[in-house]
């Protein structure tokens, strides 16, 4: 029977500063999925260093003619690859288009969405014009700064803002600006994370996120979390270092909750997604809601929201995972 199973790749580390919150993410999938089903392994990038983690604790390199390596002298092929890359080359279509190349299935959105979920800005614009709604923000180049001014950011976003890289997928460099005088720091501490930086006005209200995937049978909306900090944002140390309060369900009306749904059903179906995504919202205390961020390859830690809401789903994170890689078969 071992030979009927299919082998998977959880494919983790990257070249971000998330490197670290991925290998988490990694051991979090591997206690999660189905080994009576699957032969899985851990597969490590970092930049041209490709290895697998064998099952005695050593590691072997990948072969990136196939993606395939050698364990006791025999070769192994992976069936499916589980990218839970935080930053590049996992979220923003590169590792996306090498697996186009060489014909294996994996567990994301296509390279095209991968690239423009991964920057913030184009995907802003672009969910806008399907009436989306989403914070007003402009574009800094690096090499390009004075062609907005200061006054023209804060007469074309206001204060506060915040400063963010607008091509990374990792929640360094962010800032949140009060004045002007604090906006040429945020720019250069951005720019140190991406050479792209968006610049996007402070949304007032109470911060979601849901998790959803979709399969050729069912929707899976999972149930919202609502995000608390004392932080002056949802920022690193809130995000990894227990500086906030997950609350899910969230404590918002049952009318709100269908209409959240909605547009996370919606947005997924404009976008075309693949596998489990999760997007992120401010709601303001009129009840309008504006999407903040769509996050294709979310954390999978045990304490990740998306465990979480798993969980007050009353799933179970194995059989979510086996819906997710036997739709791509």
């Amino acid at each position: 029977m071992n030979n009927l199973k299919r082998t998977i790749a959880i494919v983790c580390g990257g070249n971000s500063s998330e490197y670290g919150v991925s290998l988490r993410s990694a051991q979090g999938l591997y206690s999660f999925f189905d080994k009576e089903k699957y032969n899985v392994y851990i597969v490590v990038i970092k930049g041209n260093r490709w290895e697998a983690n064998l099952n005695d604790g050593t590691t072997t390199p990948i072969d990136k003619n196939d993606f395939s390596f050698k364990e006791d002298g025999k070769l192994v092929m992976f069936d499916y690859a589980y990218i839970t890359i935080h930053g590049t080359p996992g979220e923003n279509g590169i590792l996306q288009g090498y697996f186009e190349l060489i014909h294996l299935p994996y567990s994301t959105s296509g390279v095209l969405v991968e690239a423009l979920t991964f920057d913030k800005f184009v995907l802003n614009q672009y969910l806008r014009s399907y009436g989306v709604s989403v914070a007003e923000s402009l574009l800094i180049r690096k090499g390009y700064e004075e062609l907005v001014s200061d006054d023209e950011i804060e007469e074309r976003i206001g204060m506060p803002c915040f400063v963010k890289p607008a091509a990374d997928g990792s929640s360094f460099g962010v800032s949140k600006v009060k004045n002007k005088d604090q906006l040429a720091p945020a720019i250069r501490k951005a720019m140190m994370e991406s050479p792209e930086v968006m610049v996007e006005s402070f949304l007032e209200g109470t911060e979601i996120t849901q998790g959803i995937y979709k399969t050729k049978e069912k929707t899976v909306l999972l149930p919202i979390t609502e995000v608390v900090t004392s932080n002056e944002f949802f920022d690193y140390d809130a995000k990894y270092n227990g500086q906030v309060d997950e609350i899910t369900p969230a404590r918002i009306s049952a009318e709100l909750t269908e209409r959240v749904g909605k547009i996370t059903s919606h947005i997924y179906d404009i976008l075309h997604c693949n596998g489990i995504i999760r997007i992120d919202y401010i709601i303001s205390k009129e009840g309008k809601i504006s999407m903040l961020e769509v996050n294709t390859t979310p954390g999978m830690t045990a304490t990740s929201f998306i465990p979480q809401q798993v969980r007050a789903a009353g799933l179970d994170i194995k059989d979510v995972l086996t819906d997710i890689v036997e739709n791509q078969f």
